[in-house]
């Protein structure tokens, strides 16, 4: 079943288009996209779409990104709508489960970080200046866990800068976090914005004016517990390299064991102090979740990799012509109305939209009694009654639970 080509189908019988001539199938199928991935979301939320969303945390990471679609093609073709990066999920929702234990999911930074606080760790100078500006510094926080590299469980994390998914798909590639070689260098594509710093190393230049390395949320390939430091700059693209380019040993902060070697962008006075600051938190198995700007937030950062379930609704994919779109081929004609609705919107078709506009109401309605019946198949719990087999651990013992 090519449920596509069946959806192109119906469009063209609505706007009376039988061929090419007048519309081209690639114009169609960009409609056809826009109304479901950009729309359908955002009008009904479809029980099909309701899924469970998991992954594995990487141990002292504390933000992960929302996941990303790939780039998508509906052909070989030059000329087909190519479709790029966008969210694989709407959002999330409770209940959320880290090793299979309940947790708090929340998506307001103030409830979250008034029981989760960032405090600041000022460190006490770490460092003096030399005055001359091709210094190389060997630094190291003095609340450092001192892992070993490769690492076992770490006891105690530096929290780790981060790129957001705005600042990944400014990359230009689906890789998060974004990782880089040691030939690669610094990726200064990434808008300043997109950049979330979490360790800062500070002194006073020669000249008197602030000399600032911070981390950049890119990572080396080859030790992706290795951050690459940079310079901060101004929105939208200021963030700089370091001199001296990047390995395991220049211009990088372990996070594991909070040491670094720092060629700064300018001369530090000499005898002045070098200064350092992070977050700072004791590791462990995460309690509470924050899905903010499309990052989840996890506290306290993971020990270990646990595995992280939430209820989520998906985005909808581009195209029907796989297997996969047969689960979706009740809305066929739904879809097709979509598309059609604006195409004659765009071109101005005001008599065709009006007639038209009570039939896509009517197919929405019985699209989204489809997922209601769904929805209300379960009674409402109230403080009057209990689900099933409440009352037993984890329904072990198999009671009722009724009153």
């Amino acid at each position: 079943m090519n449920f596509l080509r069946d959806i192109i189908t119906y469009v063209r019988r609505i706007i009376k288009s039988p061929s090419d001539a007048v519309i081209t199938d690639a114009l169609i199928i960009d409609y056809i996209n826009r109304f479901w991935i950009m729309d359908v979301d955002a009008r009904i939320q479809l029980f099909d779409l309701k899924t469970k969303y998991q992954f594995v945390t990487t141990p002292g990471v504390d933000r992960y990104n929302m996941p990303l679609y790939s780039f998508q093609s509906e052909s070989t073709n030059p000329d087909a709508q190519d479709i790029g990066f966008y969210p694989v999920y709407q959002g999330f929702l409770s209940p959320a489960y880290i090793n299979g234990i309940a947790v708090t999911l929340q998506t307001q930074k103030s409830v979250f970080f008034n029981v989760f606080p960032n405090v600041t760790q000022y460190a006490s100078p770490i460092a003096i200046g030399t005055g001359d500006s091709n210094t190389i510094y060997e630094l190291t926080f003095p609340v450092s866990p001192g892992n070993s590299n490769p690492v076992t469980t770490p006891i105690n994390a530096l929290l780790r800068g981060h790129v957001d998914i705005t600042g990944i798909i400014a990359t230009g590639k689906n890789q998060d976090p974004p990782l880089r070689s040691s030939t690669d260098g610094l990726d200064t594509s990434i808008p300043v914005t997109s950049v979330d710093s979490a360790v800062y190393f500070t002194g006073i230049g020669t000249d008197g004016a602030p000399v600032i390395a911070c981390d950049s949320g890119q990572f080396l390939v080859s030790n992706q517990n290795c951050g690459l430091l940079m310079t901060p700059g101004k929105a939208p693209y200021g963030n700089t390299a370091l001199p001296g380019g990047y390995s395991e040993t220049m211009n990088t902060i372990n996070y594991l064991t909070g040491t670094a070697n720092v060629k700064f962008p300018s001369a530090i006075a000499e005898g002045t102090n070098i200064n350092a600051q992070c977050y700072f938190f004791q590791s462990g198995l995460p309690r509470g979740i924050l899905f903010y700007d499309n990052v989840i937030t996890l506290r306290v950062p993971p020990a270990m990799q646990y595995l992280v379930e939430m209820d989520a609704y998906l985005s909808p994919a581009a195209f029907f012509d796989s297997s996969a779109s047969i689960p979706f081929a009740y809305m066929a004609e739904y879809i097709a109305r979509g598309a059609a609705r604006k195409i004659l919107s765009d071109t101005g078709d005001v008599e065709q939209f009006q007639f038209y506009e009570p039939l896509f109401r009517e197919q929405e309605m019985l699209v989204w009694k489809r997922a209601q019946r769904q929805f209300t198949s379960t009674r409402t719990e109230t403080i009057y009654s209990q689900g099933f087999s409440q009352g037993t651990f984890n329904n072990f013992q198999g009671g009722t639970g009724a009153l």
